[in-house]
């Protein structure tokens, strides 16, 4: 099955290939990055609907973007009425293409909150709400889901229907249950099951982390498309290798050369974004991944959390691929 256009009510991808949206992850210098090697789509990082209402200087760098950086998401995150109409008022102040409602995050705080995953236990509120985001947005809508809360409540299908009744114009599905996190396997049927009863797009995630993965996806379940996440971490060129092995095409693992390459330049993206400072800083947590498998990098990474220049890190992305 080869990637093909895909088209979510009124916005039309070139490519079924999505970037995930990651908290912490999926700002603008690393978006610019993913889409050099073939994102489609791509979100910004998750945004809860109170930061976004309170309008805060760091949530309005969150939301920063460039004319390049098209087509563009937003998801957010929330489960109260009030703040979540306060948000979609304030993002109508920006161009975004789409807007994904987040009923699938299962990290602790956000479950605590009655946010995120912790909504798929509440299907009747999760209607409501939807309903209040397609009524008020000007952005077609789209809700990300998990197959259920754990094992003994997997109801993917019911709220993948629920959301197309709310007006929604796709969904999108981790094949994991809240309880299991990103471990335990992907479970493969149940989004076959929910592709079968929709009649809009569905887009797979999990486990893509290889263009033999993304094709097992593709074939098991017959999803529209595929949304990337953690299979681009330390990995920008994944949406170049799943294209190329969609078509039949095996590439090379980027050289140590290609690697460093990289590094640098998204590096100098951070700090260039961030300033010199907090540049440095938030790129930090990406070396691990850029260095995942090299021998002899446990040293290399432990200075890498203490370096404050931009100069510095440098060095120690060099010395790494040596």
């Amino acid at each position: 099955m080869f990637l093909s256009m895909l088209k979510i009510g009124k916005l039309k991808l070139k490519s079924n290939l999505i970037m995930s949206p990651m908290a912490g992850i999926t700002d603008l210098p690393f978006r610019m990055l993913c889409r050099e090697f073939g994102a489609e789509l791509a979100f910004v990082e998750m945004i809860n609907c109170r930061s976004i209402s309170h309008k805060s200087r760091k949530t309005k760098h969150m939301l920063s973007t460039l004319a390049k950086d098209k087509p563009l998401g937003i998801q957010i995150l929330g489960s109260e009425e009030q703040y979540i109409l306060k948000a979609l008022e304030v993002l109508k102040g920006y161009k975004f293409d789409i807007l994904d409602f987040n009923a699938a995050c299962p990290a602790k705080k956000v479950v605590r909150r009655g946010e995120g995953s912790a909504l798929l236990r509440e299907p009747k509120k999760l209607k409501k709400i939807l309903q209040l985001v397609v009524k008020n947005s000007w952005l077609p809508v789209t809700v990300k889901i998990r197959t259920g809360w754990d094992k003994d409540s997997v109801n993917a299908r019911d709220i993948a229907l629920l959301a197309q009744d709310c007006g929604v114009n796709a969904v999108f599905i981790h094949g994991r249950t809240k309880a299991q996190g990103y471990s335990g396997q992907v479970d493969y049927e149940i989004i076959r099951e929910v592709k079968k009863r929709l009649n809009i797009p569905l887009i797979a995630s999990g486990d893509l982390f290889s263009g033999k993965l993304a094709k097992k996806m593709l074939d098991e379940t017959g999803c529209d498309g595929l949304a990337i996440a953690r299979g681009a971490l330390g990995n920008p060129w994944i949406f170049k290798e799943v294209k190329a092995y969609l078509k039949g095409k095996i590439l090379p693992r980027p050289s140590h050369e290609n690697i460093a390459e990289v590094m640098l330049k998204h590096l100098l993206a951070s700090v260039n974004f961030y300033g010199e400072k907090n540049g440095v800083i938030i790129f930090r947590k990406f070396y691990s991944c850029y260095t995942t498998g090299l021998p002899k990098v446990r040293r290399l990474r432990e200075r890498s959390s203490r370096v404050k220049t931009k100069e510095d890190l440098e060095g120690i992305i060099k010395e790494a691929f040596k």
